[in-house]
């Protein structure tokens, strides 16, 4: 199962998937590019040095998403690869249409949250500041809806009195690491289906 990988930031979900894949933990998947619309994001780094083609795309002049052109830049140079899985691993542009009729199906995004709840950006700070006794993360199928594809698996955080922020951040960030790894395996070998696109 060929995958690519498109991140932001600093990519430790992504580390995840690579050492998974270096440990032979990752079933039938062969990681074949990773992607980053950021120039210098660790993303970048961390596949050079798991020797895995990595590379900046530009996104273009808007912040949440990709211009026309810039889009199809992404689609075109992401198709060389011929991905049967696209893993959204922190990437912080919101997808169009046009990019979803591209791959439709093979497109999977990790949110840190337990959907539907607390959609959108700063998830972990919403739930927070809620009060939930109990959060987590969401792997789900990406659609034209933020945060609103089918969900994949989840894994859920118990939240305690006294934890911070940034505890809370470190737990779920945690629980992160094992899930998506493990979703991607499942999908490599048949345990998860894909959706009938």
């Amino acid at each position: 199962m060929k995958t690519v990988i498109l991140g932001s930031g600093k990519g430790t979900n992504a580390k995840a998937i690579m050492e998974a894949q270096s440990s032979e933990l990752l079933g039938n998947t062969k990681l074949v590019a990773i992607f980053s619309d950021k120039k210098e994001a660790a993303i970048l780094e961390t596949a050079k040095r798991h020797k895995i083609h990595n590379q900046y795309l530009d996104p273009g002049p808007l912040n949440t998403k990709f211009d026309e052109k810039s889009e199809l830049t992404w689609i075109k140079t992401i198709r060389e690869y011929k991905p049967d899985l696209i893993v959204l691993a922190g990437f912080m542009r919101i997808l169009t249409s046009t990019f979803l009729e591209a791959f439709p199906g093979i497109i999977l995004n990790l949110h840190p949250s337990l959907l539907p709840s607390f959609k959108g950006l700063h998830a972990i700070d919403q739930a927070f500041a809620h009060g939930v006794k109990i959060s987590g993360c969401t792997v789900h199928w990406v659609n034209d809806q933020l945060d609103g594809g089918k969900i994949i698996a989840q894994a859920p955080v118990r939240i305690m009195q006294g934890d911070s922020i940034e505890l809370v951040r470190q737990k779920i960030q945690g629980v992160e690491h094992m899930l998506l790894p493990a979703v991607v395996r499942d999908l490599s070998i048949g345990s998860i289906p894909f959706p009938v696109s």
